[in-house]
């Protein structure tokens, strides 16, 4: 039953009619009419109908109550992040895994709590676990209420704790096996089934400095990613599967190189997630000579980018004759993948090489050289003082008598190397299967950016190893969720902006009032994306009122 208008030449009718089924159709019976409108209005009396039907109607009445300023507000607080997350939390099984792993531990905490707490402030408020205990307050977040700072950074320990030395099979030679660990492989464990095999895996690394002391073992000086060299850093390794799901993550001592790290990683793989053959894909600062070595050795299959401008074969490899196969073709739709050639060189029929094309990008590689050079030249003429300070002018210079000159050998060489890269391989894919299966690895490379940016993972200011562990995961964690929470908002087909979904979330809210005695709770309304995300996730909307 409802209300409509009714217009009959210049005059509106206001009708109450109701919806019958009749021989399979729908149609409208009035069961009242109510008179004309404009009298209706002029008199008063819609107004004296709607506030008298208002009596029977508690919600209406209360929220009448409230918008006059009749109500007191006692409490309000930010709904979303806990009733989406949470629900991916328990999907993802990690509350399981964590409960069964604190079996017998004696915590008068909930460790699982503290952990989740952590990892949903990092998705929503990058900072350290000292801000997390405050932001808290803010938010209802089921089981949260009780715990202090403290909590959170024994729970951090707990994650970073390492394991007897009975189980310490597996472990890198680089860091010790912990509790981390039982968590990625069993949570790898329970979602076995959607794989059929670890066909592919993607591996990269980054570097997370120190502030203050550092850590207690991990906090060593090396390479720093982040210049700067004057911090202790960790390195922060992490692995992900081929639909870009993180399977693990691994810490080493800030002067281990990366190419030292790719083989334990695999062994590790290998052997405590029981996995048969696997394909390593990882980008051309993780080979070595040695590394490859003992890959090949090992008779893994693998591809690996290659550093062409330090590799006299890489460069004989790019200047060799050939046609390229078109991959993906040039387009003006920005949705449309980037255009792709490759190229398959093979070196004494034993080492073979992909060599990729983007035309797009040697567009953009010759007009950034040319800008830099016109710019060298043009500082040239002001003689060398001019030079001092930028490193721009370093690739093209050479020493020509009495000043630096412009290197135009060195020009010719880099314009070979315009959009293009080099890849080995040992599996026997198609040329453009290894190029697309490689260009997958800038899905880590996106998960890092996430990592340091999104989840403000850097700096740590942590000491002890343990907490630092902890405080790494639970990034590792946040990751997790946000990729599961991209893959059922891809299930029905909407991709939106990470943005939008975490500020119309963080702006979802509920507020309890007190009217005439009686207690109720308000939900805020929704905005933006957010009713998409709890339809994809499956969670139902609270309603707008209720009494508490």
């Amino acid at each position: 039953m409802f209300v409509r208008t009714q217009t009959n030449g210049s005059r509106t009718y206001l009708l109450i009619v109701d919806n019958q089924w009749v021989d399979g159709k729908v149609k409208q019976r009035v069961v009242l009419r109510l008179g004309r409108l404009d009298e209706l209005l002029a008199s008063g009396r819609l107004d004296s109908l709607i506030q008298s039907l208002g009596r029977f109607s508690e919600k209406l009445a209360v929220l009448g109550a409230h918008a006059r300023g009749d109500s007191i507000t006692t409490r309000s607080a930010r709904i979303g992040p806990d009733l989406i997350f949470q629900r991916l939390w328990q999907d993802c099984s990690i509350n399981k895994v964590l409960m069964t792993l604190l079996v017998g531990r004696r915590f008068e905490f909930s460790v699982e709590r503290a952990i989740f707490l952590t990892v949903l402030h990092r998705l929503f408020a990058p900072g350290s676990d000292r801000a997390a205990e405050k932001w808290k307050d803010d938010y209802d977040i089921q089981g949260v209420g009780d715990l202090d700072l403290h909590h959170l950074y024994r729970a951090m320990a707990w994650v970073g704790e390492v394991l007897p030395e009975d189980q310490q099979d597996g472990a890198t030679p680089f860091a010790p096996r912990t509790n981390k660990d039982l968590i990625e492989e069993a949570l790898f464990a329970l979602r076995r089934d959607l794989f059929s095999d670890l066909d592919l895996v993607f591996f990269d690394t980054t570097s997370i400095y120190f502030e203050g002391e550092g850590g207690e073992s991990l906090g060593r000086r090396g390479h720093s990613k982040d210049h700067r060299p004057d911090l202790k850093q960790m390195v922060v390794g992490m692995v992900l599967d081929q639909n870009g799901n993180p399977l693990c993550s691994e810490l080493w001592p800030g002067n281990t190189a990366d190419v030292k790290s790719l083989v334990p990683i695999v062994e590790r793989l290998k052997t405590r997630f029981g996995i048969g053959s696997v394909c390593i894909v990882a980008d051309r600062g993780m080979i070595s000579a040695e590394t490859l070595a003992e890959v090949e050795k090992r008779e893994w299959k693998y591809i690996l980018g290659v550093r062409m401008r330090s590799s006299t074969e890489a460069k004989a490899v790019v200047a060799r004759a050939g046609r390229y196969a078109e991959v993906h073709p040039k387009s003006d739709d920005r949705n449309d993948p980037s255009p792709l050639k490759v190229k398959e060189v093979w070196v004494e029929d034993s080492r073979r090489y992909v060599v990729c094309l983007n035309e797009d990008q040697a567009t953009k590689d010759r007009h950034d050289r040319e800008a830099v050079v016109a710019s060298l030249r043009d500082a040239l003429g002001h003689g060398d003082k001019s030079l001092v300070g930028n490193k721009g002018y370093r690739k093209y210079l050479c020493a020509g008598g009495k000043q630096f000159a412009v290197d135009e050998d060195k020009i010719k060489e880099e314009a070979r190397h315009d959009g293009k890269w080099v890849l080995t391989t040992n599996t026997d894919l198609p040329a453009r299967e290894v190029a697309l299966k490689y260009k997958q690895l800038w899905m880590v490379e996106d998960v890092f950016r996430s990592m340091k940016s999104l989840l403000d993972t850097r700096p740590v200011f942590h000491k002890c190893d343990e907490t630092i562990r902890g405080h790494v995961f639970c990034s590792f964690l946040a990751l997790l969720l946000r990729r599961e929470l991209e893959a059922c908002l891809a299930r029905k087909g909407w991709k939106l902006e990470w943005a939008d979904v975490m500020r119309d979330l963080d702006n979802l809210i509920e507020m309890e009032v007190a009217i005439s005695g009686k207690g109720y709770v308000f939900r805020g309304q929704t905005s933006g994306v957010v009713g998409k995300v709890f339809q994809a996730c499956g969670v139902a909307m609270p309603p707008a009122l209720r009494p508490c």
